[in-house]
């Protein structure tokens, strides 16, 4: 068991350092989208513009060898766009589908809220159910099926914000912020002087590992111990966002679901095979952050969502 665990905290480390060729800085932020994918999740990543998100989902496809897809949403975009349509075989005197851009395993969809809500519906069956209905047919997708998601939290004008059963969807939403001084200036002596846009293979990514791969440390996950004790703290915390007055919301108990699976995934990346309640501390605010809402209380007061969560975390009995 050990030797199975210590592959995939192998594998994690050989994605980060792939991804670290072309996106500096950002090492946390390819383990949590590392974790996403080991834990069947999917990701939004909320960050200015020029931050690197489309680049680092660019380098994370390529380092994983999984089937990229790329769509750019906008307000004209129709559900058909994404999900593809029907046609007419003159041949066969049939209908066939034309599959859409969504069928593929990693999918950046690209500044996600600047579609309607019509529009932005076409992606929950398949983050949920991984499969796609189309004239009343269903159509099954990969297993590996991960959706990153960004967005652009200054602009207001011209979005449309994700409605909660689309956020719920999301395993975790990660903030990009700017990097620090040493890693912008690396950045610009890196990339300055490049002519062109940053293209992803000429920075020498290597595709480290595929699809039958990360099935297998899939597997390897799915026997990590969680302690009852563990699921209980779990159950707790997740509770306790609705208990608060702070939030107007809670959270869900697929956000319970999702962070006792993600925290799992973080373990084992850690070279455990079994989760600690560190684990489920860390990844708290990816995993709620977008699954509760603010009192107009908590909001009239000055406080965040980040905030909140954090009171509720250290307020929480953590189990030994």
């Amino acid at each position: 068991m050990t030797a199975d665990i210590d592959s995939v905290k192998a594998l994690g480390a050989a994605i980060e350092g792939e991804v670290a060729k072309v996106v500096f800085g950002q090492g946390p932020l390819t383990r949590m989208v590392t974790i996403a994918l080991l834990a069947g999740g999917h990701v939004l990543l909320e960050g200015p513009p020029g931050t690197a998100k489309t680049l680092l989902a660019q380098a994370f496809a390529r380092a994983v060898a999984l089937d990229f897809g790329r769509i750019q949403f906008t307000p004209d975009l129709m559900p058909g766009d994404i999900l593809g349509s029907n046609l007419f075989n003159f041949q066969t005197s049939s209908f066939t589908l034309t599959k859409g851009p969504i069928f593929t395993e990693l999918l950046l969809a690209d500044e996600i809220n600047r579609t309607p809500p019509k529009t932005q519906a076409a992606l929950l069956e398949a983050m949920q159910e991984r499969r796609v209905t189309v004239g009343g047919e269903s159509h099954v997708m990969s297993p590996r099926f991960t959706v990153l998601a960004t967005q652009n939290p200054i602009e207001q004008q011209g979005v449309y914000p994700l409605p909660e059963a689309q956020l719920d969807r999301f395993l975790f939403k990660l903030v990009v912020d700017y990097p620090d001084a040493a890693e912008e200036r690396r950045i610009v002596a890196d990339h300055g002087g490049r002519f062109k846009s940053p293209v992803v293979a000429d920075f020498g990514v290597a595709q480290i590992t595929d699809a039958k791969a990360i099935g297998a440390a899939i597997d390897i996950i799915a026997s990590v111990r969680l302690a009852e004790e563990v699921v209980d703290y779990i159950v707790r915390l997740i509770r306790s966002t609705r208990a608060s007055a702070d939030l107007e919301c809670g959270a869900s108990p697929r956000a319970a679901t999702m962070l006792a699976r993600a925290a799992c995934a973080a373990a084992a990346l850690e070279g455990r095979d079994y989760v600690i309640p560190d684990d489920v501390q860390r990844l708290a605010a990816g995993v709620l952050r977008h699954r509760v809402i603010l009192s107009p209380a908590a909001e009239i007061e000055g406080r965040n969502v980040e905030q909140v969560i954090a009171d509720l975390v250290e307020r929480e009995d953590v189990p030994r």
